[in-house]
């Protein structure tokens, strides 16, 4: 079988595409609930801040205006979901993939009500208070939160996980 020639590459004409998404719409529109997601999932309000300034600059020059409303959020918080992938991978050498989504995100009612840190933190047994504070407080990572609390990573997370829980349930029962 003889081989084809390659194709030539033909070029986009640029008058027949769709004009790009007006930026400023878009960003003004979107940036709350970009944040929120985030901040949700790494409670770090800088990091959380740098995460929402990426995924907006890698998404939006590559938005179209002829997209609906939905997949504009989708594909916004698809490219979030990536970014914060990257982030987790390079500060903790893991993937978004081994990270569980259900655990990671926080109750509906937290991105719109307004909650006393100080009283929900004195309402927790005091191994709780400290790995919340550590993590979310102070930002310290899994394994930093472990050896300041003198404990295995694994215990750490899981230590995280039924605090954030308690602390859930102090907030709803508040």
């Amino acid at each position: 079988m003889p081989h084809e020639a390659p194709q030539p590459l033909r070029l986009v004409d640029t008058d027949s595409a769709p004009p790009p998404a007006d930026w400023e719409a878009v960003y003004r529109d979107h940036v709350v609930p970009v944040f929120r997601y985030v901040y949700a999932r790494i409670g770090n309000r800088a990091d959380a801040e740098d995460v929402t300034s990426t995924t907006f600059m890698r998404a939006l020059p590559h938005l179209r205006s002829d997209v609906s409303e939905g997949e504009l959020r989708a594909y916004l918080r698809t490219t979030a979901r990536t970014v914060l992938a990257d982030l987790w991978r390079e500060r903790h050498g893991t993937g978004f993939d081994e990270i569980d989504e259900e655990t990671m995100a926080a109750p509906q009612a937290a991105e719109t009500a307004e909650v006393d840190v100080e009283y929900v933190l004195e309402a927790l047994p005091p191994n709780y208070r400290k790995v919340l504070e550590l993590r979310f407080l102070r930002g310290y990572s899994i394994k930093e939160t472990a050896a300041a609390m003198s404990i295995s990573a694994g215990n750490a997370k899981v230590l995280q996980l039924r605090a954030l829980r308690r602390a859930a349930e102090t907030v709803t029962l508040r």
